[in-house]
């Protein structure tokens, strides 16, 4: 690729690669380089590593009553902020400068606890603005950095350009506001040489109230920009190498995985692959923007690189095997549904009802029993919103009985070659068999792209390694 083909890049950086001086200096060191190689960057940052955790846990203790560690908490927050700022930044004006904003961060957020603390509720609408401080403070202190390294850089609040519904918590970006403010609000800075370095996690509805875009939301604010940009390339910084084939802490031979599609990336997110937040692949699909997973502490490692739809099939058939725990299956079973339209939609609408999100269903094909998997902590709930549902039908006795299975773990395999090839399925079971372990439920989606089986809870290790002796890189 000729040099000036290479025209914007967006980089999100996670909260490990800005948690301390020696993660910031690797970022300084990337950014120069693709300042060097690429027409314009944009830089999107996470909190420093931990800072939203103690901020959220900090507003239900204060909720609560106790206030005790206010003082300490904000002591503290000031002085990490204030180590980092010192090593990169040795001009007092410019430290003072940004010490002054970080300070008045700190004071607004002093006042968000005391105003939680006064009403005795974190309402979720508070809580997404003491979310936030976090990456306003980081920010700051990137922007600050760069510029003291020579780096042309500005820090921008994802407020002022990201436009939300007021969903707190888990804001939904409004594509066309958000267009709107980017144009007007980053390109010209593009335009002039400048780095923006932009909140990730947060937006603001149309009337400026923070909002939040869930967890792990930042990979999600870097897709809304590079979209609205149109960027050629989006690059996640995360302390991996890339996507890997496993949660490398349960399965320390797990490798990084090369190429994958945006259908597998999507799989493996919403099987609980940490590496990308679900709703981060959408706006960079359509956009059809080239997407990279990439390791802050290891820049000269390929990563993973995320393409469009085309199988990969001279890749592994299985890319990566992944797992999601704290699961437990529900199963609504009687003779009398056979034929009985409406029962699934009606089991549905009642789970639906109880706000919780179903990772996997499975159904008998005599119809006399569906199954599906909810977070363990809701099973109890959801039983008794099934029993409500269908109280006649189980006085009746066309339902026999609504149940939750224990403790249970979904293993998923995933790689769009599966659809191309024979006997996955078979080698999969032949895996499991060969262990010992028992399968309790299968899920295939439509998509082929991947097989999901419930297996016990113990069985979590030795199922996942079974799994992984199966994938070639």
């Amino acid at each position: 690729m000729h040099p000036h083909s290479r025209r914007l890049l967006v980089m999100k950086f996670g909260g490990t690669s800005v948690g301390d001086a020696a993660a910031v200096q690797h970022v300084l060191d990337i950014v120069r380089e693709a300042r060097a190689a690429w027409s314009a960057v944009v830089v999107v940052a996470s909190a420093l590593s931990g800072v939203t955790e103690t901020l959220l846990s900090q507003a239900y203790k204060v909720a609560q009553g106790d206030d005790s560690e206010v003082e300490t908490t904000l002591q503290y927050l000031r002085e990490r902020h204030q180590q980092l700022l010192t090593a990169f930044v040795s001009d007092q004006k410019m430290q003072q400068a940004v010490m002054g904003e970080i300070d008045q961060l700190l004071q607004r957020l002093a006042s968000l606890w005391q105003a939680i603390a006064v009403l005795g509720e974190a309402s979720p609408r508070a809580l997404d603005a003491v979310a936030g401080m976090g990456e306003r403070m980081s920010v700051r202190i990137l922007a600050a950095a760069l510029k003291a390294s020579g780096i042309q850089a500005e820090a921008i609040d994802a407020t002022d350009i990201i436009v939300t519904d007021n969903q707190f918590q888990s804001a939904h970006p409004d594509i066309a506001a958000t267009q709107a403010k980017v144009d007007d609000f980053l390109r010209p800075r593009l335009m002039n040489g400048v780095v923006p370095v932009v909140t990730g996690y947060i937006g603001a509805t149309p009337e400026g109230i923070p909002t939040t875009l869930g967890r792990g939301g930042s990979d999600y604010s870097a897709a809304i920009l590079a979209a609205a940009l149109q960027a050629d390339e989006v690059w996640i910084w995360t302390d991996v190498n890339g996507v890997m084939t496993a949660d490398p802490r349960l399965i320390p031979e797990a490798q990084t995985i090369p190429r994958l599609t945006y259908r597998e990336v999507a799989e493996l997110a919403y099987f609980g692959a940490k590496v990308l937040h679900p709703k981060t692949i959408r706006p960079i699909i359509e956009a059809g923007i080239r997407l990279r997973v990439l390791n802050t502490f290891n820049p000269s490692h390929p990563g993973s690189e995320i393409v469009g739809d085309e199988p990969t099939i001279l890749d592994g058939v299985i890319k990566a095997v992944t797992a999601v725990r704290h699961q437990r299956l529900i199963t609504v079973e009687g003779r009398g549904m056979l034929g009985v339209p409406g029962v699934a939609a009606r089991t549905f609408t009642a789970v639906a009802r109880t706000g919780t999100s179903v990772p996997l269903i499975s159904q008998a094909s005599s119809e006399q029993s569906i199954c599906f998997a909810v977070p363990a902590d809701t099973a109890d709930k959801i039983v008794a919103a099934l029993e409500q549902e269908f109280a006649q039908e189980i006085k009746r006795r066309d339902i026999d009985r609504v149940w939750a299975s224990d403790e249970v773990v979904i293993l998923t395999v995933v790689g769009s070659g599966m659809q191309h090839t024979p006997g996955v399925a078979g080698r999969v079971f032949g895996a499991l068999g060969a262990k010992g372990i028992n399968v309790i439920a299968i899920a295939q989606g439509s998509s082929e792209v991947s097989i999901s089986l419930v297996v016990k809870a113990e069985d979590l290790k030795l199922g996942l390694l079974a799994l992984h002796e199966l994938i070639k890189i």
